[in-house]
């Protein structure tokens, strides 16, 4: 409220001079408004939002009826992002699986993302595929020839394949990581291992997919002083803990003393109510 000229009556021409004047002011909910200061007779008042007509009770001194359209202001929603494109991750997975399965390599999806598949968070470092430690040459092979590049590591369990970005890509991305491994906790990967894998169709691709317990044990036998983090472990046992042979893990694992702290863990803080 403030001090100067007011219009009166219906006739919006007619001002007379009053001793307070309203600056009209529409609250709406998630709106921040501001009134600013007094304006001469004439000037708009500017508002930096797109005005639309919204039923509301209002001019009563004029005797409108009342559900008149007034002006009022918009809410606006943010800008919608226009890209379509998947994760590289994404389509690493399905490049290298497709890959393999038309050459008829023997694999199976594993680490994160057959828990992903399983109910688990989707991974962002790494997809992981497992191939029979015999058939690790042949892998090697059918990556190379699909466009990755391949990469062996001194570790003696795995190789790794990358899949760069399209060279159109605005920005240009880092290369997304498969590591295809042939030891699972030290111990070879065999077919019989990958029998036991389940078809799933994943990114429209149909895939084997290596059970959870397998996974479980896997990563909990590759804790040690160097890496011990639960906290990644914790987000995986409370999405999948049902689908999980929680007596087989405990048997896999007894030896290694950070598996049964884990295990511990786990028991204390509900998510299992006994092993």
């Amino acid at each position: 409220m403030g001090y100067g000229p007011h219009r009166l009556g219906c006739d919006r021409r007619q001002v007379g001079k009053v001793g307070a004047w309203l600056v009209p002011v529409d609250f709406l909910q998630s709106q921040n408004v501001s009134v600013q200061g007094a304006y001469s007779i004439g000037q708009p008042i500017k508002i930096d939002h797109p005005i639309v007509d919204r039923a509301a009770v209002q001019d009563v001194e004029c005797r409108q009826p009342h559900g008149k359209k007034v002006p009022t202001i918009a809410e606006q929603s943010p800008p919608q992002s226009v890209t379509t494109d998947e994760p590289l991750l994404r389509t690493a997975l399905r490049r290298s699986a497709s890959a393999l399965k038309a050459d008829g390599v023997a694999f199976a999806l594993g680490g994160g993302y057959a828990l992903w598949v399983a109910g688990g968070p989707e991974p962002s470092h790494d997809v992981d595929l497992v191939v029979a430690e015999t058939d690790v040459e042949t892998a090697v092979n059918s990556l190379e020839a699909a466009g990755l590049r391949v990469e062996r590591p001194p570790e003696d369990w795995l190789f790794k394949a990358y899949c760069d970005a399209e060279e159109s890509a605005e920005p240009a991305e880092e290369p997304a990581l498969v590591d295809v491994l042939h030891r699972l906790g030290g111990v070879p990967v065999t077919h019989s291992l990958l029998d036991t894998a389940r078809e799933y169709e994943v990114l429209g691709v149909r895939i084997p997919v290596l059970p959870p317990t397998p996974i479980m044990i896997a990563k909990l036998q590759s804790l040690s002083e160097h890496y011990c983090d639960f906290a990644a472990l914790l987000l995986v046992v409370r999405a999948v803990r049902e689908q999980l042979d929680w007596a087989e893990i405990r048997k896999a694992t007894q030896d290694n003393p950070f598996a049964e702290a884990f295990l511990f863990l786990i028991e204390r803080l509900g998510i299992l109510t006994a092993l």
